[in-house]
């Protein structure tokens, strides 16, 4: 195997729809339309009064349509935030890679690592695992490596076949391991959503991600 050693974009506020201003014209029409039901019960004719269910379908009538203008109210507000802001600002995650620590989908394309060792090692060691958790590579690198190249090779020099890896990071001083971690590497972006107030990345691996534990964005090559 070759080693060499070598923010998210901000969304748009939220389109909001002020409660007062809704509120004001339905309760208006409301005030009215009681008004106008109770003059109406007050000159109904005695000898023929107005049964009291029909009152009952008339205040239902006014209310299912007083909660579905309230409801297209918020869908509204709902479409143009979705059609003019925060959906089509997440279609720039697309296609770009992401720095994070999780697995990446391996095509025969090299991948970039940014090893993080812990800060008082003196030597480290990149551990290559397939997808099945098997180690399939172990290299030794020194703790002030920047950035790493993997090949994709075995150590024999063999092409490793393409699927998902991650890299681990081990930290040692004086021959003693001290810490353990994920090497953060760069993986594609295939989708992005918004998820209960959560931006979801799928990375090229199929794993899913919070937009959160991305630390760095660059284009693809």
């Amino acid at each position: 195997m070759d080693i060499t050693q070598a923010p998210p974009p901000a969304f748009g506020a939220e389109t909001t729809v002020a409660a007062g201003k809704q509120a004001d014209p339905l309760s208006s029409d409301f005030e009215t339309f009681l008004r106008m039901l109770t003059v109406q019960m007050q000159n109904q004719d005695p000898l023929n009064p107005v049964d009291s269910a029909d009152y009952a379908v008339q205040l239902a009538t006014f209310s299912s349509v007083e909660q579905q203008v309230t409801t297209n109210d918020l869908l509204r507000a709902l479409t143009e935030q979705i059609g003019g802001g925060s959906v089509q600002q997440l279609a720039g995650w697309i296609g770009m890679d992401a720095l994070v620590r999780a697995p990446v989908a391996f095509d025969g394309t090299p991948v970039e690592l940014r090893p993080e060792f812990a800060p008082t090692s003196d030597a480290g060691v990149l551990v290559v695992r397939d997808a099945s958790g098997a180690v399939v590579r172990k290299d030794t690198l020194t703790p002030d490596a920047d950035a790493v190249s993997w090949a994709g090779v075995d150590a024999n020099g063999s092409p490793l076949p393409t699927g998902a890896y991650r890299f681990e990071l081990e930290s040692y001083r004086n021959g003693t391991l001290i810490d353990t971690k994920l090497a953060p590497a760069y993986s594609r972006i295939s989708e992005a959503r918004i998820d209960d107030g959560s931006i979801l990345l799928r990375l090229s691996d199929g794993s899913e991600i919070v937009s959160t534990l991305v630390t760095g964005l660059r284009a693809p090559d």
